[in-house]
C-alpha cells in the first residue's frame, strides 16, 4: 500500500503529544494512529492524563508539544476543522432534561448546522439505532440514566463525525446502565464507527476495544488484547480430578514436552505452559494413563487486570495517584 492510500485509512494520529499545565506535565510523549473502523481503548488510573489527551486531540486545548490530525487536519493550525470531525461524550450527557429525545437531537443538529432533511433522517436512524425511537417524544428528565447516555452518543453522532470520543461514559452510572450504555458502543463498533474510549474499566477496555493503550502521564503501550495477553506470563491449563492428584500424575504431567511446570493446589491440577492448547491432548493423555479421572480442563491466559498492572508497574493498593488531569 503506498502512502497516500495508507493516510486515508488513518483517521486520527498523535506525534510527541503533551500537555503541560503550570509546572507539570499532565501527558508527554504520546504518539499512536488509529485506522478507521477501529475502537481504540485509552487506559489508565484517574489522573493518567486520559482526559486530558482527550481534550488535546478534540482541539480543546492546545498541546504543548507534538501535534494530532483528524482526517488531516491539525489540531493546532485547524481546531475548527477539527471540532468539526469529532464527536465527544464525556460521562455527562447534558441533554436539556424539559425537551424531547427529537427536541433534543433536532437543537443540536441545527448547532451542528445540518439541513432540516438530514436532520429528520439522522435523529430517526440513531434513535432506532440505539432503541430510543418509542419514546421519541418523551421528555429525557423521564430517561434513566442509560438512557440518556445513549441519547447523548446519538448526539454526538449526528454530524457524522470521522472519531468518536468517549470520556469515561459509564463511570457514574449502576451496573445495568452501564450495560445498556456498553451495548450501545457495541453497536457503533459493529457498525465501523471509528471509536476512542478513554475509560479506567478493564472489562470495558476488554470487550469493546481492538487496542489498549496505556496511559500514565505518557503512552507506556499500545497492543490488541490478544498480543498483551500473549507477552505476559502465566498461560497454562486447569484440570479439575475426580480424586486427589496423586504423585506420580503429577511427574507425569511435567514430564509432557512443553510443560514448564505443574502443581496441585485448592483441589485442581495447574500446568504452567506456553502453549496451553498444543500441550492439552498430552497432559490428557498422561493423566488417564496414570489412572486419573478427569472432571475438567480449562485453557487459563492472563487476565486484563494482571497486564494492567504489569504495564503500569504498580502494586494493587500502593497506588494514590488522584484524579486532577
Amino acid at each position: 500500500m503506498d502512502a497516500a492510500a495508507d493516510r486515508s485509512h488513518v483517521a486520527l494520529t498523535a506525534d510527541g503529544l503533551g500537555r503541560l499545565f503550570d509546572d507539570r506535565w499532565a501527558v508527554r510523549g504520546v504518539s499512536f494512529a488509529v485506522h478507521r473502523g477501529e475502537v481504540l481503548g485509552l487506559l489508565g488510573p484517574n489522573g493518567a492524563g486520559k482526559t486530558t489527551t482527550v481534550r488535546m486531540l478534540t482541539a480543546l486545548i492546545r498541546p504543548s508539544e507534538g501535534t494530532a490530525t483528524v482526517d488531516g487536519f491539525d489540531v493546532r493550525d485547524q481546531p475548527e476543522a477539527v471540532r468539526g470531525r469529532v464527536g465527544i461524550l464525556t460521562e455527562t450527557p447534558g441533554l436539556y432534561d424539559k425537551l424531547s429525545a427529537t427536541a433534543n437531537l433536532d437543537f443540536f443538529g441545527r448547532l451542528y448546522g445540518l439541513e432540516p432533511g438530514i436532520r429528520t433522517q439522522r435523529i430517526e436512524h440513531y434513535l432506532r439505532l440505539f432503541s430510543l425511537w418509542d419514546r421519541r417524544d418523551d421528555v429525557a428528565g423521564t430517561f434513566s440514566k442509560g438512557m440518556k447516555q445513549k441519547l447523548a452518543i446519538a448526539r454526538a453522532l449526528l454530524h457524522d463525525p470521522s472519531v468518536v470520543f468517549l470520556d469515561e461514559p459509564t463511570a457514574a452510572l449502576d451496573p445495568e446502565a452501564a450495560f445498556i450504555v456498553r451495548e450501545a458502543i457495541e453497536t457503533l463498533r459493529h457498525v465501523g464507527r471509528t471509536i476512542v474510549l478513554a475509560t479506567h474499566n478493564l472489562d470495558e477496555a476488554d470487550r469493546l476495544c481492538d487496542r489498549i493503550a496505556f496511559v500514565r502521564g505518557g503512552l507506556l503501550r499500545i497492543d490488541s488484547p490478544a498480543a498483551l495477553r500473549g507477552d505476559v506470563g502465566g498461560r497454562g491449563l486447569t484440570l479439575r480430578l475426580r480424586d486427589a492428584v496423586a504423585a506420580d500424575q503429577l511427574e507425569a504431567v511435567r514430564g509432557v514436552p512443553g510443560v514448564r511446570d505443574a502443581d496441585a493446589a485448592d483441589g485442581a491440577l495447574h500446568v504452567r505452559t506456553d502453549k496451553p492448547e498444543a500441550v492439552a491432548p498430552a497432559v490428557v493423555r498422561a493423566l488417564v494413563a496414570c489412572g486419573a479421572d478427569i472432571l475438567e480442563l480449562r485453557p487459563e491466559r492472563p487476565t486484563l487486570e494482571r497486564i494492567y498492572f504489569e504495564v503500569m508497574g504498580v502494586t494493587p493498593g500502593a497506588d494514590a495517584l488522584e484524579d486532577h488531569v
